[in-house]
C-alpha cells in the first residue's frame, strides 16, 4: 500500500536525488562558477537513474521482495556516484578544476540515509507478514 513509512522514505530519497541536484551545485571550479549535475551527463543520467529507481519500487508496493533488490540496487547505484564524486575531487592535482566543493557532493550519502531507513522497513513488513502466516 501506498500509506506506508517506507514510501515516504523512498520519495524522499527520489526528491534527493531528481530535484536537489538542481539546487545545489557540485563543485566550483577554477573560474568560479558553480557546477552542477545537469552540465555533466555521466552524473545527470546516475541521479537521475536512482530517482527513478526510487520512484519503480514506491509503486511495485505488492512485491516487497522486489521493492527490498530495488532498494538495495538503488544504494549500490548511490555509492558508485559517491566513488565518482571522491575520485573526481580526489584525483585533481593542485586544485586545477576543482576549488571548492558544494553541498551536492553529499545529496548520494542523504539518498542513502533514506533508502536504508526505507528497506528496513520493508524488511520489517515482509516479517510482520511471514509472523502472520505461520500463525495459520
Amino acid at each position: 500500500m501506498i500509506q506506508r513509512i517506507q514510501t515516504v522514505y523512498l520519495f524522499l530519497a527520489a526528491v534527493c536525488s531528481a530535484g536537489l541536484i538542481f539546487v545545489f551545485h557540485l563543485w566550483t571550479n577554477a573560474a568560479e562558477t558553480p557546477v552542477f549535475a545537469k552540465d555533466d551527463y555521466l552524473y545527470l543520467g546516475l541521479f537521475l537513474g536512482s530517482a527513478l529507481l526510487s520512484l519503480i519500487s514506491i509503486f511495485s508496493y505488492k512485491n516487497r521482495k522486489t521493492q527490498f533488490v530495488l532498494g538495495r540496487l538503488n544504494i549500490i547505484l548511490n555509492f558508485i556516484l559517491l566513488g565518482l564524486f571522491v575520485v573526481q575531487s580526489l584525483n585533481l592535482s593542485g586544485e586545477a578544476d576543482v576549488s571548492e566543493k558544494g553541498i551536492g557532493i553529499l545529496l548520494p550519502i542523504l539518498s542513502i540515509v533514506f533508502l536504508v531507513l526505507a528497506n528496513k522497513a520493508i524488511k520489517k513488513d515482509e516479517d510482520l507478514v511471514k509472523s502472520v502466516d505461520r500463525l495459520r
